[in-house]
């Protein structure tokens, strides 16, 4: 027999949509919690953002294994009260809904604190829920352009978006450990708490080192497939048009790479190189000896000179090189339209991947 989930009995009432609210119910519900996931009449909105996961949405099918649906019309007094009885028993409630909705819905979390002071409620918001930008309504890609991250994204012509929804995961991320820290405080006084996460709030914290070196007179530039502060760090091409990253973290990996894969130690004590600061002072002319290199090798040869070298590198790969990857660890879960296969949650306990539960259809457990 499985050993017990550490949050079985626990039960999260969950009024979410998109990503960053489903996120951290996914890992609660992994983690063993009943999660009651409320949904429009027509469903969370995600469920149609594509059709790939066997003819269901890719965002819906990864976030919502594990819970059960409950569709209601919280616009109708059946709706609220369904709704109330649901949050009478739950342990933990979390929203994500737009500004002010919950409370013009009649339920107010402080109210509901009150009424069960051993309740945690999470209310996942865009902005400070008592900012003048409160009101504003918030998506990822708002948030990244916002909260500056665009504009240290991409290369040097333009800014770009980060290639997946990291607001919205990040968010998630943080209001998941957020609850974990509640519940251990619960358990030791007893009391619940109300707990608020914003997602620029997450993005600026995140944002913090190339904050504090603008502010510092260094503001940092796009340098696309590079690295701002080390060099060298980045993508170099093969005799056999491979790309391979490489970072060396500092001047003794510098001086192994002088000497196994450049093969001129002279460069590790030339003073334009020797340090850190000199080398991205002169980042140029150092990518420049670095690529001279990458080029008269192919890519097996240069991945086996790197090795010797003992420095860190890594393929530039794509979807289809994840997809084959031989580190790469999956989970199969069932579906309404039968199982789907994808990442494994990274957590192994006891060396193991925990079973995951099933993605709920719209309403399965009114």
């Amino acid at each position: 027999m499985s050993a017990m989930k550490p949050l079985s009995g626990l039960t999260v009432v969950a009024i979410e949509q998109a990503v960053a609210a489903p996120f951290a119910t996914c890992r609660l519900a992994d983690a063993g919690a009943e999660v009651i996931k409320i949904e429009r009449p027509e469903g969370d909105f995600a469920r149609g953002y594509d059709n790939v996961a066997a003819g269901q949405s890719s965002y819906f099918v990864w976030l919502n294994r594990g819970k059960t649906s409950v569709a209601l019309d919280l616009a109708s007094e059946a709706g609220r009260a369904h709704l109330r009885d649901l949050i009478s028993g739950a342990d933990v409630v979390v929203q994500n809904l737009r500004h002010g909705a919950m409370e013009r819905l009649g339920f107010s979390f402080d109210e509901l604190c009150r009424e069960n002071p051993r309740l945690i409620t999470c209310s996942i918001t865009g902005f400070d829920p008592n900012g003048d930008m409160a009101a504003r309504k918030a998506y990822d890609l708002l948030i990244q352009a916002e909260s500056g991250l665009c504009s240290i994204t991409g290369g040097p012509d333009e800014p770009s978006r980060v290639g997946v929804s990291v607001v919205d995961i990040a968010t998630g991320a943080t209001a998941h450990s957020a609850i974990l820290e509640a519940l251990i405080a619960r358990g030791i006084t007893g009391h619940g708490m109300a707990i608020t996460v914003s997602m620029f709030d997450v993005m600026a914290d995140w944002l913090t080192v190339p904050l504090l070196n603008h502010e510092g007179g260094r503001s940092p530039k796009r340098v696309g497939l590079a690295h701002p502060s080390i060099a060298p760090y980045g993508v170099f091409e093969t005799q056999d048009s491979k790309q391979i990253l490489i970072s060396i973290q500092s001047d003794r990996e510098w001086a192994k790479l002088c000497e196994f894969f450049l093969c001129d130690v002279r460069l590790s004590n030339d003073p334009r190189f020797a340090s850190n600061v000199n080398r991205v002072e002169h980042r140029d002319l150092t990518d420049k000896i670095v690529a001279a290199v990458f080029l008269k090798r192919t890519a097996d040869q240069a991945l086996a000179d790197l090795t010797r070298a003992d420095v860190a590198f890594a393929l530039l790969n794509d979807m289809a090189g994840l997809s084959a990857h031989p580190e790469l660890r999956r989970i199969s879960v069932e579906t309404p339209n039968g199982a789907v296969t994808y990442p494994a949650p990274a957590p192994r306990f006891d060396g193991a991947t925990r079973p995951v539960g099933r993605v709920p259809e719209l309403d399965d457990g009114c």
